[in-house]
């Protein structure tokens, strides 16, 4: 079952969608919900959380599922991105699992650039999570970022201006956010406190995030890493979304 819903606090509305079975679809509270973030320029709406909300739902009773847009991404109305904002957005939904929802567990699986802001979360905001799951986690976000932006438009921005980027959807940055990006740098923490509850799972063939680069990460925190063969950024291919699935519903329940 899908339903979708809005959070309207502080004067913002996060657009959400719980995904739960259909023999739950008339409970209102949940002991275990896992909240699912997405990458830069995707939304809520993937087949990747579809297909992992219906796979853990139907094995496991008492499970829900809550996928979010990002602001300026999806349904979101915001125009002008700021890791600020994605912050605040994590924690309403976060809030909304344990107050609303009852949740006595909430997991974290999130993906590329989800899987930076959930990881700059943990030092930031601090840790509300049970278990945490990443795949293809963007650990150079800045780097990853600016590669995409034009000569042009690097210029436009030390120029003080704003500029557009995204890829089905256009938001608005300005020289703050990479400043922001580049005064975070996910190698510069230290992650062994959260060891023992995540799990980093990466393809060899991803074409936008190294796999070196969390192979390093996991290894400098002494966490759990997959590496999945032949898979790519978005793990376009069924087989190797299926076993990405399979390993972290796994590692959940």
């Amino acid at each position: 079952m899908e339903k979708y819903f809005d959070i309207n606090t502080e004067g913002y509305s996060v657009r959400c969608k719980l995904l739960c079975s259909d023999h739950d679809k008339t409970t209102r509270t949940f002991d275990n919900v896992v909240i699912v973030t997405h990458g830069f320029g995707s939304n809520k709406e993937t087949a990747g959380t579809l297909h992992f909300a219906e796979h853990l739902t139907s094995k496991y009773k008492g499970y829900a599922v809550i996928a979010f847009d990002w602001p300026c991404h999806g349904a979101d109305a915001r125009k002008k991105l700021t890791i600020q904002e994605c912050l605040q957005y994590l924690t309403f939904v976060t809030t909304y699992a344990k107050d609303t929802l009852q949740a006595k567990y909430i997991y974290n699986y999130s993906s590329s650039f989800g899987a930076y802001i959930t990881l700059r979360y943990l030092i930031e905001v601090g840790n509300p999570f049970t278990k945490i799951a990443l795949r293809c986690p963007a650990i150079h976000m800045y780097e990853t970022m600016s590669q995409y932006i034009t000569p042009a438009d690097h210029a436009k921005l030390k120029k003080g201006k704003e500029i557009q980027i995204g890829f089905d959807r256009k938001m608005k940055i300005d020289s703050s956010f990479l400043d922001d990006l580049h005064q975070f740098d996910v190698m510069k923490h230290e992650y062994f406190d959260y060891a023992d509850i995540m799990l980093i799972l990466h393809g060899t063939k991803d074409e936008m995030i190294p796999i070196a680069d969390s192979k390093a990460f996991a290894e400098n925190n002494v966490i759990e890493f997959i590496p999945v063969e032949g898979a790519n950024h978005p793990f376009q291919n069924p087989n190797h979304m299926a076993l990405a699935v399979h390993k972290i519903i796994e590692f959940f329940a």
